[in-house]
């Protein structure tokens, strides 16, 4: 699409972007004084079309990033130079995050991990070598012209994501692209154009080269958009997972006319889904959350591993949850996730499976303790990934498993309110256990708080004196 044809596109970006128009005309200005282009660019651009502009901004030019330092210092309230190797500077201004980029091409040597960064000359230069159209329109400043030189809008508009050269070159010069393909079918719900689709499916080994954080960042941004289960039918389709997570298509069990059991793979996409709706509809009401979602996604990675076909003509896993939450754990360091949150999802699918133990409430108050006790911090999340684990299509079932879990959460908030479950300590502390039985710090002083922590699940809270006399009897059984 020429500019000359974008005259109502013009105006439906002006319109878009009246509230932070101030803002960035002022600062091409700045850039025109000192003989310089200005432009917002990318999914600046592009989310302002959609109404979804938050506070982050994106510029390019032709300024070196030094010079754009020099005009930003003295405007903003705060400039960085991280990034500027990479031709990024950033700035807070009035509220927002201001980042400029000096016109550039990143793309990847043949068998080189780290993209090389290379600076174009104009902003058609750098709009020809952005990933997808959507993210290659631009508003020229401080003039406010709209430029689309690859028909952006119109993509945008048909929810087609399409790059703006041949997707073959678009990919070779950064991998990481077909990620991000998946990534905006997620956030943006667009579908892939058939030749870009078709060039991510020939050139997905390529992923290879990029690093596991750059390729977990845009898991996670895709786990986190709107539809996920798009993103990663995405992924899987085109093989990418192979290189992402491979457990995730491994989870596509055949089924065959003497072993039903459920699709694994469509079962876990479900469980996400319903994982999701959660987040909303089950206190405590959150924000997305990476956690759970990763957890949903994973729970049942441990099912292949541990199938097995019965004599009786059904299947088996047993012990799926122990096996994945290893599995889990494996793939979640590989691509570099923190450690706090690759704790947070083992345990989660580890403890997936227990409240199937519960029955129709036949717990003891002590096996309620240690629910508690076990999922500590990730009992809400736990909740929730347990609630969205229940996909059987027989309403009265379901109606059945959710009436127990409601019992289940009654339960554990009556047990709360009176025992304080969450903070569950033994009736004596360290120090009273070495008073008592006379012994210095050692091995000896942690298997006593051991004993006495279980006799605490086991029968709710004591006395000083009960737990005294129950310490006395344990060492002299145990002597």
């Amino acid at each position: 699409m020429s500019q000359s044809q974008g005259i109502p596109q013009l105006r439906v970006s002006v319109d878009a972007l009246a509230d932070v128009l101030p803002l960035s005309t002022e600062l091409g200005q700045r850039f025109l004084a000192e003989g310089y282009e200005l432009a917002l660019v990318g999914g600046s651009v592009r989310d302002a079309i959609l109404g979804r502009l938050g506070n982050d901004l994106d510029f390019t030019t032709n300024a070196k990033p030094e010079a754009a330092l020099a005009i930003l210092k003295g405007w903003a309230e705060s400039v960085w130079e991280i990034g500027i190797r990479f031709g990024t500077v950033g700035a807070m201004k009035d509220g927002y995050q201001i980042e400029i980029t000096t016109y550039r091409a990143e793309s990847y040597e043949a068998d080189s991990r780290k993209p090389t960064v290379q600076f174009g000359e104009t902003l058609a230069d750098d709009l020809v070598r952005r990933d997808f159209t959507v993210n290659a329109m631009a508003v020229k400043l401080p003039e406010v012209e709209f430029v689309d030189l690859h028909g952006g809008i119109a993509d945008l508009a048909a929810g087609l994501l399409r790059t703006p050269g041949r997707p073959e070159d678009s990919f070779a010069d950064d991998p990481l692209r077909m990620m991000r393909a998946a990534r905006f079918a997620s956030q943006l719900e667009m579908t892939v154009e058939e030749s870009a689709l078709a060039a991510m499916t020939a050139m997905a080994e390529r992923l290879e080269i990029v690093s596991a954080e750059r390729v977990r960042d845009e898991l996670s941004k895709l786990l986190l958009g709107e539809d996920p289960r798009r993103g990663l039918s995405l992924l899987v389709e085109t093989g990418l997972t192979q290189y992402v997570l491979p457990e995730l298509p491994a989870l596509k069990l055949e089924i065959d006319e003497h072993h039903h059991h459920k699709d694994v793979y469509e079962h876990s996409l479900t469980v996400l889904s319903q994982a999701i709706d959660l987040e909303t509809s089950h206190e405590p009401m959150t924000n997305p959350d990476l956690v759970l979602r990763l957890a949903a996604l994973l729970h049942d990675i441990g099912k292949p591993k541990t199938r097995r076909f019965e004599a009786n003509g059904g299947v088996s896993f047993h012990h799926h949850e122990v096996v994945g939450a290893k599995m889990a754990r494996k793939r979640l360091k590989a691509l570099r996730y923190p450690n706090d949150v690759v704790d947070q999802v083992t345990l989660l699918v580890e403890l997936h499976l227990r409240f199937h133990g519960y029955s129709s409430g036949q717990w003891t108050d002590a096996a309620v303790r240690r629910y508690v006790r076990d999922a500590g911090d990730e009992l809400t999340r736990l909740h929730k990934l347990t609630r969205a684990d229940c996909t059987t299509r027989n309403r009265r079932k379901a109606a059945a498993l959710a009436a127990s879990y409601d019992n289940l959460e009654a339960r554990i908030a009556v047990l709360s309110e009176e025992e304080e479950l969450k903070s569950i300590r033994p009736d004596l502390d360290g120090t009273q256990i070495m008073e008592i039985l006379g012994i210095a710090p050692g091995r000896e002083v942690g298997e006593a708080y051991k004993f006495l922590l279980e006799r605490r699940l086991d029968r709710g809270p004591a006395t000083p004196e009960e737990a005294t006399a129950e310490l006395h009897q344990w060492w002299s059984e145990r002597t």
